[in-house]
């Protein structure tokens, strides 16, 4: 492993509100200049916790409030009405080609996601289950809340813990959207989370008693901060070592592991959760060789989910992380399946994304949450959206295989390097994730590239070709 400097630790969610406006908030001058057209981005919401998400808007139905528990509002009703895209769980699984597989019983069944959070929401059990009737899904087969270090009061006048409420919301709510047929185990750490070393310590405690308890083979993390904010630090590199070795681990036990990269494109919020740094950054975990990192694209789809097309996140509301390790040296997945133009980008470090999914507030999902004074479905984006998802389709993918496929990494660059994944995947090759004019982006070209990764799943073909022996 190489080092360098410092940078931050950042919620991988948005969540939109629909009936209420985006608070405005302070930004740095470097950014403010550059891209004014996102002043409304909360750096409270967006910088301060680890979780990668921002608050939005309550969706409003045109019918009595008591059927707005009884049925989701629909993707169409709000194009027509609300003027915004608002996906279901069938669109998203039809864009990404799960359909067939899950009507045809690879539901995840056998299978248990595991998702780390801090604090968690006091309603998500009884949310979970107003969602899977709101969608006409199934209740999951187990649904476990587990907090083996203590749990503290929920305190509706924190700012931290609303925003962490709604990322367990949706980690849990989609993971399920995704594999219905999987168990889910929410683990939540009593610790907020925030920028640096705070938080992470106690994440990685709730990782390796889930290893050693044998939870589950599938690991879900929408949270991260800027690998400089560690690296610069003795106690930040012995979080870095640490995790690491808890990485390899996992891999040995065949857990696959998944990170979210962020919703600041290719830079992110220093120490202060304020202050945005002027250069490339890149998120950790995320930028850990041992996990696969999930960057953000914006989805337009049908209202029946045919998928149209598909590009790099870059909107008023964020971008897709993605870039170039600081730290971590290059693994031997990318320098032996990466071509020369790539190897000439990373000069021997490790570039992230490796896959993504839809994460824009312009295309955004939905979720369930009663936490709030105004209980209803809310839309949700942000990198945050990938890691839970694509829990979900390996989860699928492991029922399918008959075992769990374990650290994907090796497996999808193999099929990368052989041209394999030009049908098992949407090669995003339109947009960059440049944060206004302030940071430089990296550009989405075809096959792999460090503002998309590979691109998005067809998750049939994927799964089958992740599958074969």
């Amino acid at each position: 492993m190489k080092s360098k400097k410092s940078a931050y630790i950042a919620a991988v969610g948005v969540l939109v509100m629909i009936a209420t406006a985006i608070v405005a908030s302070p930004r740095n001058d470097l950014i403010k200049k550059a891209a004014l057209d996102r002043q409304n981005r909360s750096a409270a919401e967006s910088g301060r916790t680890g979780a990668l998400s921002i608050q939005g808007r309550l969706v409003k139905l045109a019918r009595t409030s008591d059927s707005q528990t009884a049925a989701a509002p629909t993707d169409s009703f709000c194009r027509s009405t609300l003027g915004f895209v608002c996906y279901s769980p069938f669109e998203i699984r039809r864009a990404y080609a799960l359909t067939d597989l899950i009507e045809s019983g690879n539901t995840g069944a056998g299978q248990t996601i595991i998702i780390i959070d801090s604090f968690g929401s006091p309603t998500i059990a009884a949310d979970l289950h107003t969602f899977d009737v709101g969608y006409g899904l199934p209740d999951p087969p187990s649904f476990q809340v587990l907090a083996p270090l203590g749990t503290v009061p929920f305190n509706p006048s924190d700012p931290d813990q609303l925003t962490w409420a709604g990322e367990a919301t949706a980690d849990v709510e989609w993971a399920h959207a995704m594999a219905p047929g999987a168990n889910i185990v929410l683990m939540t750490s009593p610790v907020d989370e925030t920028q640096g070393v705070t938080g992470l310590p106690e994440f990685l405690k709730l990782e390796q008693f889930a290893l050693k308890h044998h939870l589950g083979n599938i690991i879900s993390q929408s949270w991260g901060t800027p690998e400089n904010n560690l690296f610069d630090s003795t106690a930040g590199v012995q979080v870095l070592t640490d995790f690491e070795k808890f990485y390899a681990h996992a891999a040995e036990e065949n857990v696959t592991v998944l990170a979210g990269t962020g919703d600041n494109g290719s830079s992110g919020f220093e120490m202060d959760g304020v202050t945005v740094y002027p250069m490339r950054v890149v998120n950790f975990p995320a930028s850990s060789p041992r996990v696969t990192a999930v960057g953000g694209t914006s989805l337009y789809a049908s209202t029946r989910g045919e998928h149209l097309t598909e590009t790099v996140w870059n909107s008023l509301f964020g971008e897709g992380g993605g870039g170039v390790s600081q730290y971590f040296a290059e693994p031997l997945y990318q320098t032996n399946s990466l071509p020369h133009v790539d190897q000439t980008l990373l000069k021997g470090f490790r570039g992230l994304p490796d896959v993504s999914i839809n994460a824009d507030c312009n295309t955004a999902i939905l979720i369930y949450e009663s936490y709030i004074g105004a209980p209803g479905f809310y839309t949700f984006c942000g990198t945050s959206e990938g890691p839970p998802q694509w829990a979900g389709i390996i989860a699928v993918a492991n029922q399918r295989a008959g075992h769990p496929l374990g650290f994907l990494n090796p497996r999808l660059y193999q099929l990368g390097h052989n041209g394999r994944l030009f049908s098992s995947m949407h090669d995003i090759i339109v947009s960059d994730n440049s944060v206004g004019f302030a940071v430089p982006g990296y550009f989405a070209t075809p096959g792999w590239d460090p503002a998309s990764g590979w691109g998005t799943p067809r998750a049939g073909k994927l799964i089958h070709a992740l599958a074969e022996e």
